[in-house]
C-alpha cells in the first residue's frame, strides 16, 4: 500500500484485488518503473491466518518533479528498446540486444514460466536483467521458443487464451485499458470509498479509458430530489440519503458500460453492508483512505481492514488505499492501480463478468456471490438487502 523526507505531502495508493468467488485471494505482482509523475512502492503479502493472499502497491510522492509509478507487468527492465506483436495464438517480442559482448546463445539467457519471462544478457562477463516481465499465466511456458536475429533476441510465446489481446507486453495506461476493458465484458464499474470529490475524479479517468459512460450517483440524487445531499442529510437524515441512493443504484444495476461514482462517507448507501445488492451487479473499487506512512503500516492497515470488515466498503472487489494528501493530478495513477487489480481479479476467474451478468438477469436480488436458482425469495434468506 517509505520515501525520503520531501516538503511535499506523501501521497500513496494501494491496491488489493480478490475474487467474492474463491476463498483463496489473488496474488498480484507488481513492479516499478519511471515516469514524469507520482510514486509506486510494491510489494507482496499474505495473510495465511484466513486462507486469502493480498498484494498491495504502495504509492507516495517523493518530489515535487518526481513522481514513479509502479506497471504490474514490468518486474525489472533495463531497456524499453523493443517490438511486440500480437498475433493469433501467439505473441512475439523482439528485444534489441545491440551489445558486441552478446555473441551466441550462450551469451542469452531466457526463463519462461506461469508467472514471469526473464530474460538476461551477458555484459563483461556476468549476466544482467535485460527484461523481467510478469505474465499472469497468460502463456504456455514448455511452448516458448527464441533464438538470436543479428542484434536482436527474438522470443516467441503461445497465448493461454488466443482471444484475449495484448496492445503490449508491459503494463501501461493504454494497454490496461484497452486489455481491461475487454476482459470486463461490458460489466460496470463502481467507486466506492470516503470521499465523494475522490470517486468521481478517479471515475472519469476510468470512463475515458475504458471508453465506457460516466455516471455520478450524486448528481443524479440532488437532479432528482432537487436538492443537495447536505441539505437531504440536515432535513432527514443519513439514513434518507443512503436510501435515495439506493433508489438510484438500483435503476443502474442494469446498465452496462458505465463507471459510476458513489456518494463517499458513511452516508452513502455503499458503506452499509446491507445497501450491497445492486452495486454486488458490477465490480466494486474501494478508494479507501490510509494514515499509513510507509510500506510497513500499509501492510498491517490493510490486514486489520479485511479481517475486521464490518463497514459495507469491505464488500467492495478491489481497494486501492489513498494516504496523505489528495491532488487531483493522481487520479489516473490510483485509475491506473484499480484497472491492475481488476485485470488480476477477472484473470483469476474468467467466468465472473458472466456471473454479474447473470447477477443482474435475476434480478439483483442479493445473493451474490452464491446466486440461488430462479425463483428464489430473497426474503427467505441473508444478502435481501
Amino acid at each position: 500500500m517509505a520515501s525520503p523526507t520531501t516538503l511535499l505531502a506523501p501521497v500513496s495508493a494501494s491496491c488489493i484485488s480478490s475474487s467474492s468467488l474463491n476463498p483463496a485471494r489473488l496474488t498480484c505482482h507488481k513492479s516499478t518503473i519511471s515516469v514524469s509523475k507520482p510514486y509506486f512502492i510494491p510489494f507482496k503479502h499474505q495473510f495465511s491466518s484466513f486462507n486469502r493472499s493480498i498484494s498491495i502497491d504502495f504509492c507516495s510522492s517523493r518530489a515535487a518533479n518526481s513522481f514513479v509509478c509502479s506497471s504490474s507487468s514490468i518486474a525489472s527492465t533495463s531497456t524499453t528498446n523493443y517490438e511486440f506483436s500480437d498475433g493469433s495464438d501467439e505473441v512475439e517480442l523482439r528485444l534489441f540486444i545491440g551489445d558486441d559482448s552478446v555473441q551466441s546463445s550462450k551469451d542469452v539467457f531466457v526463463d519462461a514460466d506461469e508467472k514471469f519471462l526473464t530474460i538476461k544478457t551477458k555484459h563483461d562477463g556476468s549476466f544482467r536483467t535485460a527484461m523481467e516481465i510478469s505474465l499472469y499465466e497468460k502463456i504456455k511456458p514448455s511452448e516458448t521458443i527464441w533464438l538470436l536475429d543479428d542484434d536482436q533476441l527474438v522470443v516467441n510465446l503461445k497465448k493461454q487464451d488466443p482471444d484475449v489481446k495484448w496492445p503490449d507486453i508491459m503494463e501501461t495506461w493504454e494497454s490496461l485499458t484497452v486489455g481491461v476493458a475487454q476482459l470486463l465484458k461490458g460489466t460496470s464499474v463502481y467507486l466506492v470509498g470516503e470521499s465523494s470529490e475522490i470517486n468521481y475524479r478517479v471515475s472519469r479517468e476510468l470512463a475515458v479509458g475504458l471508453g465506457y459512460t460516466p455516471l455520478d450517483t450524486k448528481e443524479l440524487l440532488e437532479t432528482f430530489i432537487k436538492q443537495t445531499v447536505d441539505s437531504l442529510m440536515n432535513a432527514e437524515g443519513s439514513n434518507a440519503v443512503a436510501e435515495t441512493e439506493s433508489a438510484i443504484l438500483e435503476s443502474l444495476s442494469s446498465h452496462i458500460r458505465s463507471v459510476v461514482s458513489t456518494i463517499g462517507g458513511q452516508h452513502g448507501a455503499a458503506a452499509r453492508g446491507d445497501r450491497w445488492r445492486h452495486l454486488y451487479s458490477g465490480f466494486t473499487v474501494w478508494l479507501s483512505q490510509s494514515e499509513a506512512k510507509d510500506e510497513a503500516a500499509a501492510k498491517e492497515e490493510a490486514r486489520i481492514n479485511m479481517e475486521i470488515g464490518g463497514q459495507g466498503f469491505t464488500n467492495a472487489d478491489v481497494v486501492v488505499k489513498l494516504g496523505g494528501s489528495w491532488d487531483n493530478d493522481y487520479s489516473k495513477a490510483v485509475a491506473q492501480a484499480a484497472l491492475s487489480a481488476l485485470k488480476q481479479l477477472i484473470l483469476s476467474d474468467k467466468k465472473l463478468p458472466g456471473k454479474k451478468g447473470l447477477y443482474i438477469r435475476l434480478g439483483c436480488r442479493g445473493d451474490w456471490p452464491n446466486i440461488k436458482p430462479p425463483g428464489w425469495d430473497p426474503s427467505s434468506g441473508p444478502g435481501s438487502a
